[in-house]
């Protein structure tokens, strides 16, 4: 009986012993990099890992150039995961069962192409249509969204994922080489460099394509985030999703997010937009952006989870961003971690020039954005995700973020309308650029 016991004893520390090993594999954010070890396209796919000093981690695999997760502290200092996605490559792979543009790098185009059609130097491309005959993210399943790139540097903070695109594919005209460089910064900062050339005419127009919930459970709607987007205007669109070609002021309307309010407080399905869409899925011009040149250094969007306290400030050079309440979630797939993700539980910030460019550029639309790219010139496009933590006193009688800018007049209109509203401000962001 004794060595019976003996066994059962020997056998139980065994099963802990590799257990505590299994346990060691896997990353910050509960993954294990093994899931992702596999062969797609004829191409190995891994799981990349990224960190720095103050508790970020980021994992990425080289399938579609993908964040997996981003793990932040929040405001009591626990690891917090903060994108959705899956936790194995097998399903990321399956554009039948589990389609998703979780975390990827989307190219050639991002967002919709009326038609599917790309009017170029007189020509006209018939492109991929994946999206009621529009043509979305380059073309869906066998868009860059879906294909391996190749790693082509890495470190312990950066890698570079690159990807030849052959000139027809998808209909898009030229051979093309993009980049998309993911760096984990000293300060939280997930920074986001897309690069390409092409040896022919084309449109280039690249974004990351991360859904974002603060607060730390990602099975429950998101709405209750708070959100602020730094836009005087927006771009209405129909209800395939396509920009009518009109910029519309916010003013008056559930798109002015220019104070930051809870997105749950702004919906109003009454509104055709919000109808249409069943939420937010729609570019707003941003005000960071000005003579054809984009300022980078100045948040141009922020999300603010007063549960979990962590804080997302968005920094672009591009003209546009398109914000997506996570419209088509609820599917009842088990995602990371087994989680089944509910409708409206995240938002993407998506930099990029404004949806239906090449259509709206061929009609001659006045004050749209060009996403052409000639051979000789060099494409680039800066999108970052800076994470902080910030207390929140629920004693306030509101939240605002206040992003001032040295010499800003409306920032000065504000704070004294503020003051002359007696309203308790806490102050997030005072950086004075």
């Amino acid at each position: 009986m004794k060595d019976i016991k003996n066994i059962i004893l020997g056998a139980g520390l065994v099963t802990v012993m590799l257990s505590a090993c299994e346990n060691s594999n896997l990353t910050q954010s509960g993954l294990n990099p093994a899931d992702f070890d596999s062969t797609v396209l004829g191409k190995k796919t891994e799981l990349i890992t990224l960190k720095n000093n103050q508790g970020m981690e980021v994992c990425l695999t080289n399938y579609g150039g993908r964040v997996v997760s981003i793990s932040v502290p929040n405001k009591d200092g626990k690891p917090t995961d903060v994108v959705l996605g899956y936790d194995n490559i097998h399903q990321y792979a399956d554009t039948l069962n589990s389609p998703s543009d979780y975390g990827s790098s989307v190219g050639r185009y991002a967002n919709r192409i009326k038609d599917s059609k790309l009017q170029l130097n007189g020509q006209t491309y018939q492109l991929k249509a994946n999206d009621n005959g529009n043509c979305l993210h380059g073309g869906g399943a066998t868009g860059w969204l879906n294909q391996v790139y190749d790693v082509t540097a890495k470190n312990d903070s950066s890698v570079t994922f690159t990807i030849h695109a052959k000139d027809g594919e998808n209909g898009f005209p030229g051979n093309v080489t993009a980049t998309a460089t993911y760096t984990v910064k000293s300060d939280n900062t997930l920074d986001i460099v897309f690069g390409a050339t092409t040896d022919k005419e084309t449109v280039i127009n690249m974004t990351n394509h991360s859904y974002f919930n603060l607060n730390g459970d990602p099975s429950k709607e998101g709405f209750d985030q708070i959100m602020y987007v730094n836009a005087d205007k927006f771009t209405p669109s129909d209800k395939l999703y396509i920009p009518t070609g009109e910029i519309k002021d916010v003013t008056g309307t559930p798109m002015d997010f220019r104070t930051p309010t809870e997105i749950g407080k702004k919906v109003d399905y009454n509104f055709e937009q919000i109808k249409n869409a069943t939420g937010y899925d729609h570019n707003w011009c941003l005000n960071t952006y000005k003579n054809g040149k984009g300022d980078d250094k100045t948040v141009c969007a922020s999300l603010y989870s007063p549960k979990s306290g962590i804080l997302l400030e968005v920094f672009t050079n591009e003209p546009g961003i398109q914000v997506y309440t996570g419209n088509f979630q609820g599917t009842g797939i088990s995602c990371k971690h087994g989680i089944k993700y509910p409708k409206h539980v995240s938002v993407c910030f998506e930099s990029q020039k404004y949806p239906d460019s090449p259509t709206k550029i061929s009609q001659g639309v006045k004050d749209w954005t060009d996403a052409t790219l000639k051979p000789g010139e060099k494409y680039y496009s800066h999108l970052a995700y800076k994470f902080s933590v910030k207390k929140y006193d629920s004693s306030y009688q509101s939240l605002f973020l206040i992003h001032l800018r040295k010499g800003s007049e409306n920032s000065t209109k504000r704070r004294k309308l503020y003051k002359g509203e007696k309203i308790k401000l806490l102050i997030i962001n005072t950086t004075i650029l």
